[in-house]
């Protein structure tokens, strides 16, 4: 038997209703053996649209809008079959995309998961994400972002660390029994703390550099394209870079990162107080406090399944910041004065990291 039997296509959706047509008109060319759409209780048209032209598409509508996340681990349950592929309701596959993730893991059973690289759907010659490495402070370095096509790093197929989740293909038995998507998150660094849970608890990610999926326009009021960055994202950054750090690190390495954490505080502070958004900040500040009781059981659960140090995975730079910080030259300065100093301290406490 091949290791892929058959493969699931789940879709997440929130008020896609515009991506749609696009999205499921791509992915039903790709030979999976069911595609579902997982409705995040959208306010627009996005069900009577798949009903009315995609027949052949299951829907699951949820009551309430809890979040990709949710939405994720939800349709992860539904699908009939273990292969999971994850496509975001905004992504456009490129033909063959599903045949080449899925070659990728038939030869080397010990992945449990598989990305594409997407590129902007407008210019699809230049990289949009492509994954990247574990900023020590709980950010992704993302490699070959905004980069040509032709000029970006990694051919073939590569193994990976920090994951961006517009399309997966994944073991569903192996990722929900590491816990899934955590539904505490909602939106925002949900698939680089995923990541980081499968590679400290040993399991291996692959991306598949040929594999191009184009990216569209994202959510409304959350995605951000090179313009201004949306003050509930601001309030997401804040709150949950410090759930992943809380719950994900081991103490020591929490203890050596703090004076570098204290200096991205100082820059983020910074960067809200000149864009009006110091209250999301704090906001988000103030979600993570209230969030604190639930945090024992959630770090024990991912300690409890840690097979790798912390300093085996963790990376100092590159820092990549908001395109609107780095849109000056004074803004690009600072940028790249910060990005040093996170690597020089990373450089200097790592060896001591548990």
């Amino acid at each position: 038997m091949p290791r892929l039997p058959a493969v699931s296509v789940v879709v997440c959706n929130y008020n896609g209703e515009r991506y749609l047509e696009n999205c499921l008109g791509a992915l039903l060319t790709q030979g999976a053996d069911e595609v579902l759409v997982v409705d995040d209780a959208s306010t627009d048209g996005s069900v009577a649209l798949v009903r009315a032209r995609f027949p052949g598409v299951e829907v699951l509508v949820l009551a309430k809008n809890r979040g990709p996340c949710a939405a994720r681990n939800a349709g992860m349950r539904a699908a009939r079959h273990r292969w999971v592929l994850a496509v975001d309701n905004d992504a456009v596959l490129e033909p063959g995309v599903l045949s080449k993730l899925r070659a990728a893991l038939e030869a080397d059973p010990g992945a449990c998961l598989a990305q594409a690289r997407s590129v902007l759907y407008d210019e699809p010659t230049r990289v949009h994400y492509d994954g990247g490495g574990f900023h020590y402070l709980g950010l992704i370095a993302l490699r070959n972002f905004y980069a040509p096509l032709a000029e970006a790093e990694g051919t073939g197929v590569v193994e990976a660390d920090a994951l961006v989740a517009i399309c997966v293909l994944l073991d569903r038995d192996v990722v929900l029994s590491r816990g899934g998507y955590d539904e505490e998150l909602f939106y925002l660094a949900e698939d680089l703390d995923l990541a980081l849970r499968l590679k400290l608890a040993g399991e291996r990610l692959l991306s598949v550099e040929d594999a191009l999926v184009r990216h569209r326009g994202g959510t409304a009021g959350l995605s951000f394209r090179g313009g201004g960055y949306p003050a509930k994202r601001v309030f997401l950054h804040a709150r949950n870079r410090r759930w992943i750090l809380a719950k994900c690190y081991h103490l020591r390495t929490l203890l050596l990162i703090l004076p570098a954490f204290a200096l991205y505080e100082c820059v983020w502070v910074v960067f809200a107080l000149k864009n009006g958004e110091l209250g999301a900040q704090l906001a988000g500040r103030l979600a993570f406090l209230r969030m604190l009781p639930r945090l024992v059981g959630a770090r024990a659960a991912v300690q409890r399944q840690r097979r790798r140090a912390d300093r085996e995975l963790l990376v100092g730079g590159p820092l990549v910041l908001s395109p609107a910080v780095v849109a000056s030259a004074p803004g690009r300065a600072l940028a790249r004065g910060l990005d040093l100093l996170l690597r020089g301290w990373w450089r200097l406490v790592r060896p001591f990291a548990a």
